[in-house]
């Protein structure tokens, strides 16, 4: 972000700022040492092509728990750490099936469930694309 006149270092200040490619944020920052003018706690960001964060910023990054929604219809909502999928979280597929667990660097990694569009749901651990030895859980 660009430096902006009236900031200062005591605390967060509300911005609303719009980007040269479009982009807009609408949310807290703060003034760093340096001077630069970094988004900091809450906020949300919209991309010119449709992406729309709503959650927590760090140090100019989405860092904490926050939303990311895209124009195909997924929805991402969960933790974050340096603009990534970090700790827990779901993610829903444009045709409504799920995943919920970890996520390490954009990855799903660990204990998870994934939930099919047509309601059928497996628990195991997810690796990346891979999930071996999946449970399908039986309702009856």
């Amino acid at each position: 972000m660009s430096e902006e006149s009236g900031l200062s270092e005591e605390g967060p200040r509300k911005v609303s700022y719009v980007f040269p490619n479009g982009d807009s944020y609408e949310g807290e920052s703060i003034k760093s040492e340096s001077g630069v003018v970094m988004r900091s706690g809450p906020g949300q960001q919209s991309s010119a092509n449709g992406v729309v964060y709503t959650g927590e910023w760090q140090q100019d990054q989405m860092n904490g728990r926050g939303t990311v929604a895209y124009p195909s219809g997924a929805i991402y909502e969960g933790e974050f750490k340096d603009n990534r999928y970090h700790g827990r979280g779901t993610y829903t597929f444009p045709d409504g099936s799920k995943y919920t667990g970890a996520f390490i660097n954009n990855r799903l990694e660990g204990e998870g469930t994934f939930t099919c569009s047509k309601g059928l749901v497996w628990t195991g651990d997810f690796h990346g694309k891979a999930a071996l030895g999946l449970k399908l859980q039986h309702n009856f």
